[in-house]
């Protein structure tokens, strides 16, 4: 992970933003409020993706470029639609310091077999409610925040987004204010980023999974 402070990118993740216009970290989440805010993608059943390459500008004007990332793992219980309550596993290297603010991210569609380019824009509100402290309690009983982002990935580039429940609550879903995602010839920041050049190739899970059903096997 690279971070670099109001770099070119600003001005890349603000047009974007024009056009449109697990459990937390224990440590962090505190009386104080947390030291990092978390992010994670996850797709559906046995219908995988993987993310390659993620810039985020976060709300406090840091810009972070993350070559290295989490898994992409796949929700065995989301399954046909999305739901509130499954919850990505968490892992060590997707953080900020930071709400994020403005989201690019590169992945590749195995299911689909292609490369998708995602720009997303969090609303002040979003932010705002990541940032304050929340009226629910953690697991620990301490005062609970929402510092943890999870990202749905599913067929046909489609792209879900919610802040990670707290305690025993259900995720909360966000609607972005810039959700925009591109593929094919319409790749801009991620043409040429891809972990399989040498093509795409489905595991078995995914064959026996996908077997008599219909794309985009589901309602995303």
């Amino acid at each position: 992970m690279e971070i670099i402070r109001l770099t070119g990118l600003l001005s890349v993740m603000m047009l974007t933003a024009c056009q449109g216009a697990g459990q937390p970290n224990v440590a962090a989440v505190k009386n104080s409020g947390p030291t990092e805010w978390r992010f994670n993608f996850f797709t559906p059943q046995a219908l995988p993706a993987v993310v390659t390459f993620v810039a985020i500008l976060d709300s406090g004007g840091i810009d972070y470029r993350f070559n290295t990332l989490d898994s992409t793992p796949d929700l065995d219980k989301v399954i046909g639609n999305w739901n509130d309550i499954e919850r990505a596993p968490g892992g060590h290297w997707n953080h900020v310091k930071h709400p994020p603010r403005h989201i690019i991210f590169c992945w590749d569609s195995v299911i689909d077999k292609r490369v998708y380019e995602t720009r997303l824009t969090l609303s002040d509100a979003v932010v705002e409610k990541m940032r304050k402290p929340s009226v629910y309690k953690d697991y620990q009983g301490n005062v609970g925040y929402y510092d943890n982002m999870q990202i749905g990935l599913a067929p046909g580039g489609k792209v879900a987004v919610w802040l990670r429940g707290i305690g025993e609550q259900p995720n909360y879903r966000v609607t972005p204010s810039v959700l925009k995602t591109l593929s094919g010839d319409k790749l801009a920041f991620c043409k040429g980023i891809t972990r399989f050049s040498d093509g795409y190739e489905y595991g078995k899970m995914t064959e026996d999974f996908i077997k008599g059903k219909t794309y985009p096997y589901g309602n995303w």
